[in-house]
């Protein structure tokens, strides 16, 4: 009885847990069997910034010089503290809401899927996660992965892509997972306002594997998702070509844009296994790519990740 009792409060627990929580945590057991602990970096006690007291701060850690100045109560954080943690977004724009087959999920719903398993997979090997631009510190721990997952369901669209410059540690690290289809110049101005501070990060591109090969045939009328109207091809098939050299220029711009500012790419398509490209962004982190790394452009319908370091 006993048992029977226990097996449904636990079933009544998981029931309240969000769907996509489950199914991160899942993606990250699954990578964290065959995975060791990243490196960590940083300068050891040295003064990064003071932030604000959140509920669930340790009070033993509150520097009370500096909450005497103000109304609030104020953390000290060191630089030890800074670099075990990861800022962490994915792209909610319209146009990630979109996949070319039914069994397949949108873009936006893996990107959702791959941040919460690599924010589950960082918190048990003890790291700090938050969302960039949530305007919350980084925290450890499950309930950290609940507020996470409960953003992340409860988010809209965003109405525009990129998120703004925030300030970040030096040895902080940043992860941004989408599509990356914006203009080249828009993606440079974000990574050139984070190397500035010299704060470095990952790209994750996520693609439907129809926006690789336009598998279209015919006469083929494309709507826009964010405004940009309607286009009407008579046979998709003798632009085919042109499109995928087109895109292929745009990824090798990524690749040269990542290495020229010290960031990492790697690239997943939505008909792969998710945990693979959680592998990647993982090996990412753990500096298993060194600076200057270049990995060639290869078939990505046999392999869906490639990684481009600096």
């Amino acid at each position: 009885m006993v048992v029977l009792r226990s097996r449904h409060e636990a079933e009544a627990l998981a029931a309240r847990l969000p769907p996509l929580l489950v199914q991160a945590e899942r993606v990250a057991a699954t990578v964290a069997q065959g995975v060791h602990g990243r490196r960590r970096v940083g300068s050891g006690d040295s003064f990064w910034q003071f932030r604000a007291y959140v509920p669930g701060d340790p009070v033993a850690r509150i520097d009370w010089r500096e909450t005497a100045k103000s109304e609030r109560a104020y953390i000290r954080e060191n630089e030890w503290e800074a670099a075990q943690s990861v800022w962490l977004w994915h792209d909610r724009s319209p146009s990630m809401n979109w996949r070319s087959e039914r069994n397949l999920p949108t873009k936006g719903a893996r990107a959702s899927l791959l941040l919460l398993a690599l924010a589950a997979l960082l918190v048990r090997g003890g790291e700090r996660v938050t969302l960039l631009g949530s305007g919350l510190p980084p925290a450890h721990g499950r309930a950290v992965l609940d507020r996470l997952a409960l953003t992340i369901e409860r988010a809209g669209e965003a109405v525009t892509g990129l998120p703004a410059v925030e300030p970040v540690p030096r040895h902080g690290s940043i992860v941004l997972i989408g599509d990356l289809l914006m203009p080249l110049e828009e993606l440079h101005a974000l990574l050139a306002g984070f190397a500035a501070a010299g704060v470095r990060g990952h790209l994750l591109q996520v693609l439907d594997p129809a926006e690789e090969s336009l598998p279209f045939e015919g006469r083929v009328r494309f709507e826009g998702l964010e405004r940009e109207g309607a286009l009407l091809i008579a046979r998709v098939d003798t632009v085919r070509e042109e499109y995928q050299a087109r895109l292929a220029a745009h990824q090798d711009g990524l690749a040269a844009l990542a290495r020229g500012h010290g960031w990492s790419l790697a690239r997943h398509r939505t008909d792969q296994p998710p945990h693979r490209a959680l592998l990647a962004l993982y090996g990412m982190l753990s500096g298993g790519l060194p600076p200057g790394h270049d990995v060639q452009r290869h078939d990505m319908q046999r392999r869906d990740i490639q990684q481009t370091g600096t």
